[in-house]
């Protein structure tokens, strides 16, 4: 369980900076990037886990493809969640 927090949360890092690279408009700044983008990692990464095996099925059980679901849930949702922290920064300043 601790493993899985952690990709996910490493992975939301990558996603959230990944988010504020692409685009200047989105971007908090590297550090903001990082902690609102492994938040999101966690806990859409968390959300993602909870879905992935209703969603998949059987073949959710596989070491390699929760693992890869992991970091893909955690990448995803740290972007996601970089960018409408961003975007509400944006709005209200």
């Amino acid at each position: 369980m601790l493993t899985n927090l952690i990709i996910q949360a490493v992975a939301g890092a990558i996603g959230g900076n990944a988010a504020g690279a692409a685009s200047k408009d989105l971007t908090l700044g590297t550090l903001a990037n990082t902690i609102v983008g492994a938040i999101g990692g966690g806990v859409g990464g968390q959300i993602l886990t909870a879905l992935l095996p209703t969603l998949l099925g059987s073949a959710a059980n596989l070491d390699v493809g929760a693992l890869l679901s992991q970091a893909v849930g955690g990448g995803v949702s740290g972007a996601v969640i970089t960018a409408v922290v961003a975007l509400i920064k944006n709005k209200m300043a």
